[in-house]
């Protein structure tokens, strides 16, 4: 069983709820005499600009004199001071009473897991955690669809494949007959040839050619 954590101040939650209650809405200069402008502030940059100079009866421009309280600055709304999420050794730099983890967009789906596991161990509060889920979620029900999309084109190829075999077109069917006429054409005269040819390679045995007796010169008669 894990410990209960202890809830952090709301002291200076409540310093700045009260300060902002105090702060004007800051307008941008002339937004109330055109409809084309916008009512989120900008800066006025005019030389004879009556919100820049502070002249006194024109709305007011932020100031340094504004600022939250120092207790209550860069705080979450949960009430913890955020510390950005690495890896697991990060975790323990965290102090879970005053600190709440935010895990960095960089990181992988297998590391956040880890990094869930190992704050949920160390009773540490992680700001982002429902968004992880989400991305989590996200990437398998893309994954699903890709493998369900590869799936069907394989069995349309398929498909395409077969009745492609199937369908044969009229100028192939004439060149397979034109093919086997001539290949019964050929098979007599294929056969014939092979015939011939044993015929040819029987040779008569070689005669024994017997010695001739030589003839003697013919003697010249004398006159």
């Amino acid at each position: 069983m894990t410990e209960k954590k202890q809830s952090p101040s709301r002291k200076a939650l409540r310093l700045r709820a009260r300060a902002k209650n105090k702060k004007p809405k800051f307008v941008r200069a002339e937004s109330w005499k055109y409809d084309r402008f916008s009512t989120a502030w900008r800066r006025p940059r005019g030389l004879d600009n009556k919100i820049r100079r502070k002249i006194k009866g024109w709305p007011p421009g932020p100031s340094m004199g504004y600022k939250g309280p120092k207790i209550a600055r860069f705080l979450h709304p949960s009430g913890y001071k955020e510390v950005i999420v690495y890896n697991q050794e990060d975790l323990i730099n965290v102090d879970p009473n005053t600190q709440a983890a935010r895990i960095a967009h960089t990181v992988g789906k297998r590391k956040r897991a880890e990094i869930i596991a190992k704050a949920k161990e160390l009773n540490i509060k992680i700001l982002n955690v429902q968004l992880s889920a989400k991305a989590e979620a996200e990437e398998e029900e893309e994954e699903e669809e890709e493998e369900e999309e590869a799936e069907e084109q394989g069995e349309e190829t398929e498909e395409t494949e077969e009745a492609e075999s199937e369908e044969e077109t009229p100028e192939e069917e004439v060149e397979e007959e034109e093919a086997e006429e001539k290949a019964e054409e050929e098979q007599p005269e294929a056969k014939a040839k092979a015939e011939e040819q044993p015929k040819k390679e029987k040779k008569k045995p070689l005669e024994e050619k017997t010695p001739k007796a030589k003839s003697k010169p013919k003697k010249e008669k004398k006159q």
